[in-house]
This record gives structure tokens, C-alpha cells and sequence, in this order.
């Protein structure tokens, strides 16, 4: 995963994009031991929907949260976020490549996946977060040269298990949802589990979040909302 504001509680709760302060790279969850699966691909219908089709167009591009940081420096860090189709001859669902870096920094981003969006239901869609092999960084920059990807494939990526994000598609068209409970592990700062949340319309995307220690207690994650990304560049197709 830009549109009208919108509150917590108004977002389904909980992993699209976490945004920890720039330099401060996410580590590899290690509890439960289990959090990590290699990638399992299903199969959705091979001919994807127009709402699935529409969702990938609206999260592919470029995007800044430059304007609210601007307004909000103290909350709010000025981060490039970067989602472009790959592997477009597949028919297991369709496949991102995902690409955050701070506005300061932008040849070492913090945050790199691969996203799988599939339909599973009437107005409901799922986006799996995968990491990719090894080093991320040596794919940095693939969102504007797919080919440093050639060597990576579904088969080589690591499925982040309870961090998929849930979509339902309003009836203002935009898609709304979050993950689904505790179960996207988080070591950051002291946290024990991860949640987000996304609002993506044509425009851009909210984003919000956050994690949380064992007791519930908020470890890191912006505390006065989501993160307003709005389109800068709609991706070379």
C-alpha cells in the first residue's frame, strides 16, 4: 500500500510498511522461533479482478512523506517509499517489489520486501510480506532496474508469517485493513510483536505502524497517527 484523514480507529487494526528513524534497520524477528517459513505459493484464479488489478495499480509508484514531515518534523520522518511489479508472467498472484529509505539516505534503504497481493474473497485481499535472500541491500535500487532481481525467484524468498495485511474495499473505493492480531513478531526496540495498518487510494497511502512489548505497551511506531505517503511518480509499466 494522498486521501482524506483518517483515525485509528476508523483503520482495521494492525504490517504493511514499518517505519523505524532512518539508520535504525530492522533486525530479523527471532520469537517465536517459528516466525519465519520459506515461501509456500498458492494458487488464486490465474485471471485476476478488476478491484485486484486496480489495488496493484494504486500501490505501484513512488512516494514521499515529505509534506508531513515538513509540517511535523517531531513525528514524522521525510521517507521514500518505491513499489514496482515483478515477475509479471506469473500466475500465483502479483508480485512487488518494495523499497523504503529515509529522504537523507536514500542509496541504503532500511526497508526492503516483496509483496504478493491475491483476492481471497468478495471485496477482500490479502498482500504476504516476504524478505528477500541475504543481503538486501544488494538489490537496493531494483525498483528502478528490475534486473538486479534476476537471481531472486518466490522460491528464495522467506515468508513473514503473521505479518500479511487483510483488504476490504470501501464503497469509496479505497481498500482499508491491517494485520490480523500479534502474531507479526517484532524485536525492535524492545518490542515483541508488530501491527499496521493502510488506507490506498489512487493518490497514496496512510500507513500506521506500530510495535509493542509483552505487556501491550507501544515500543516504537508513530504515536499520533498514520504516515501520509503521497504519489510522486506512478512506476514505468
Amino acid at each position: 500500500m494522498l486521501p482524506i484523514a483518517l483515525s485509528a480507529t476508523s483503520l482495521i487494526a494492525a504490517s504493511l510498511l514499518w517505519f523505524p528513524p532512518p539508520g535504525l534497520k530492522e533486525k530479523p524477528a527471532t520469537s517465536p522461533p517459528d516466525i519465519t517459513t520459506k515461501a509456500v505459493v498458492t494458487t488464486p484464479p490465474a485471471a485476476p479482478s478488476e478491484d485486484l488489478r486496480t489495488l496493484l495499480t494504486w500501490m505501484t509508484g513512488s512516494f514521499s512523506s515529505q509534506e508531513q514531515s515538513a509540517t511535523d518534523p517531531e513525528n514524522y520522518f521525510d521517507i521514500r517509499l518505491h513499489m514496482v511489479p515483478i515477475w509479471t508472467d506469473r500466475t500465483d498472484g502479483l508480485w512487488l517489489y518494495v523499497e523504503q529509505a529515509a529522504a537523507a539516505n536514500l542509496a541504503k534503504p532500511y526497508r526492503q520486501r516483496v509483496y504478493r497481493l491475491a483476492q481471497t474473497g468478495a471485496n477482500e485481499f490479502l498482500s504476504e510480506v516476504f524478505t528477500l535472500p541475504g543481503d538486501a541491500l544488494q538489490f537496493a535500487g531494483a525498483y528502478a532496474d528490475t534486473a538486479k532481481l534476476k537471481d531472486v525467484s518466490p522460491e528464495t524468498l522467506t515468508k513473514r508469517d503473521g505479518c500479511a495485511i487483510l483488504l476490504h474495499r470501501s464503497q469509496d473505493g479505497s481498500y482499508n485493513g491491517g494485520t490480523q492480531g500479534p502474531g507479526c513478531a517484532s524485536d525492535l526496540r524492545g518490542a515483541s510483536y508488530a501491527t499496521s495498518q493502510a488506507h490506498i487510494t489512487a493518490d497514496g497511502l496512510r500507513t500506521w505502524d506500530r510495535g509493542y512489548d509483552n505487556t501491550g505497551k507501544q515500543a516504537w511506531g508513530a504515536e499520533k497517527g498514520p504516515y501520509i505517503f503521497k504519489r510522486v511518480k506512478d512506476a514505468a509499466r
